[in-house]
């Protein structure tokens, strides 16, 4: 196997540019400036088509529901595509440094915009879980090849990370953006065009990235390339199992069904492990682990994504639901957390080149994550909105810090060879640690919420209005709330003092859950320091092989 490179050059650059190629490559870029600029687009364009969908659809949910019933199936048009894309990204990252990203870009689009058409005409729940479910192969290949792509065309981490400005800066856009359009699309047009409008997106990002994006392959066979099929295989078993019992688990508690799932989990990961190390071309090259500054990167990957999930799920739960506040209250609470993680991306892309010790910058980050996380815990329903907006602050900012520099020290740790299994794996195990931490909280948010209502009602002899309470939507719904209100006044009950039992049950239980995230920063703070200094000075060379 030769570390090598070749790559196929749009159709607009000439097959005799390899003395302008050599000097592009060693002023860190691949391409000249404006073809790295058109080829920057299409990757820009490819991340907000992923980074809207993930927001634009929740808002449409309730709609869709009263439109297609199925209420049994609600949470699974977001468990189907985190199911198929937590599977799809580490496999696609690999074929990537097999074959090169750009034809896995393109087919992942193809495959994304084509589902986005099919959920648009679902004219049913199951048929929107299934067309959702190949969405998030789509949106798995796309991450899985999309983000190790920008490595490929600037190999110098320096340039990279003032190129990354602009990818920040799309992100950003697309996510800030996305709740607002899905409700203007979800009213005016209808909800069909939530994902209707994924389209013309999809149409510009396969202009942009079919045409200016090269096509640059990182390893070179001698032989015939054989698929290690059961590597794949094991990889989806094991994820998807592990998915599955993190999105139940809440809801069903612990179960026999559950114990299977994580024995049937731990078997696959087992299974995997032994496979890959036999294996000739593994999907999944354990070797990296052997690698200090990757095992660390990926165990702060998991750290990162447990808290940052805790917090992007359960903080607006628990300002409407136990503080109480309406939902623009809420929302205009929950922007600056994830406005802020675009903003300190920028920054941190400016100052970390400049510094003696860019891993500083990761301390800093899980440091403002788990201050964030302390303040959530210490907040309460009189606590004043000028610290909830601090705390929010400084839970995107440290996620900013953070979430740039795992990718970017990654990539320049990795090898060649390891490039985009490297930033996939990253990706993969920042959703896995997102799963940990939503279920965990989930858990705790289930049983101790419910032990909470379920003593209240006891206490004021009640009971009977158990399965009115049982779910904290009834603190989020003020139409359900005054129904249940009169209802209780008319039996002779206290309905608002439940209400408040119900909220306290409510806050102590998310509070539970966000202490654990704390715990989970702290581990990320200690851990910064078991990942050797990062040098930005050093740059991987790859010598360009033309291919006619």
């Amino acid at each position: 196997m030769a570390d090598c490179a070749s790559r196929d050059f749009p159709d607009d650059i000439p097959r005799n540019m390899a003395l302008h190629t050599d000097a592009a490559h060693s002023s860190g870029q691949v391409l000249p400036f404006r073809e790295s600029l058109l080829a920057t687009l299409g990757i820009c364009f490819v991340i907000m088509l992923v980074a809207l969908d993930q927001t634009i659809v929740g808002t449409a949910l309730p709609t869709i529901v009263a439109e297609l019933k199925g209420f049994e199936l609600y949470a699974w048009v977001a468990t189907a595509y985190l199911l198929t894309s937590v599977i799809t990204v580490p496999i696609f990252g690999r074929l990537g440094d097999y074959f090169g990203r750009k034809p896995f870009v393109i087919a992942s689009i193809i495959v994304f915009v084509g589902a986005s058409a099919l959920c648009g005409m679902a004219n049913s729940m199951l048929f929107l879980v299934l067309a959702r479910g190949l969405q998030g192969i789509g949106g798995g290949m796309l991450v899985g090849t999309c983000f190790a792509s920008v490595a490929d065309l600037f190999p110098d981490p320096r340039v990279r990370l003032r190129w990354q400005i602009i990818l920040s800066v799309s992100f950003g856009i697309a996510t800030a953006v996305g709740p607002s359009l899905g409700g203007f699309l979800t009213q005016g047009l209808g909800w069909r065009w939530v994902f209707y409008c994924n389209l013309p997106i999809g149409v510009i990002s396969l202009f942009f990235v079919w045409r200016f994006v090269p096509h640059i392959r990182h390893m070179q066979h001698a032989g015939k390339m054989r698929l290690d099929w059961p590597g794949a295989l094991l990889i989806s078993l094991s994820l998807g199992s592990l998915q599955l019992l993190v999105e139940l688990l809440p809801k069903r508690g612990v179960t026999g069904g559950m114990l299977v799932l994580l024995a049937l989990s731990v078997a696959a990961f087992y299974a995997l492990w032994k496979w890959e190390q036999r294996a000739a071309q593994p999907i999944l090259p354990f070797e990296m682990l052997r690698d200090r500054a990757l095992a660390s990167l990926f165990l702060l990957s998991v750290l990162a994504g447990f808290a940052m999930f805790s917090m992007l799920m359960y903080a607006p739960l628990l300002f409407q639901g136990g503080f109480g506040l309406s939902p623009r209250e809420a929302g205009l609470l929950i922007t600056p957390l994830v406005a802020c993680i675009t903003v300190a991306s920028i920054v941190n892309g400016r100052i970390i080149t400049r510094i003696p010790n860019p891993n500083l910058m990761m301390n800093l980050g899980f440091a403002l994550i788990a201050a964030s996380c302390l303040g959530i815990v210490l907040c309460d329903r009189v606590t004043g909105k000028g610290f909830l907006l601090a705390v929010m602050l400084a839970g995107g900012f440290g996620l900013g810090l953070v979430l740039p520099n795992l990718t970017v020290f990654a990539q320049q740790a990795a090898a060649r060879e390891h490039l985009g299994i490297a930033t996939a794996l990253l990706q993969s195990l920042r959703m896995i640690g997102g799963m940990l931490g939503t279920a965990i909280t989930g858990t705790l948010v289930s049983q101790m919420y419910g032990a909470g209502v379920e003593k209240a009602l006891e206490g004021d002899h009640a009971a009977q209005w158990l399965k009115d309470f049982s779910d904290p939507e009834v603190l989020v719904n003020h139409d359900i709330q005054s129904v249940l209100l009169a209802q209780l006044m008319q039996a002779g009950h206290d309905g608002s003092a439940l209400l408040e039992a119900a909220r306290e049950a409510l806050v102590g239980a998310i509070h539970m859950g966000i202490a654990i995230a704390i715990v989970a920063a702290l581990v990320g703070l200690w851990m910064v320091r078991r990942v050797p200094p990062i040098r930005f000075d050093q740059d991987k060379k790859v010598e360009p092989v033309m291919s006619e």
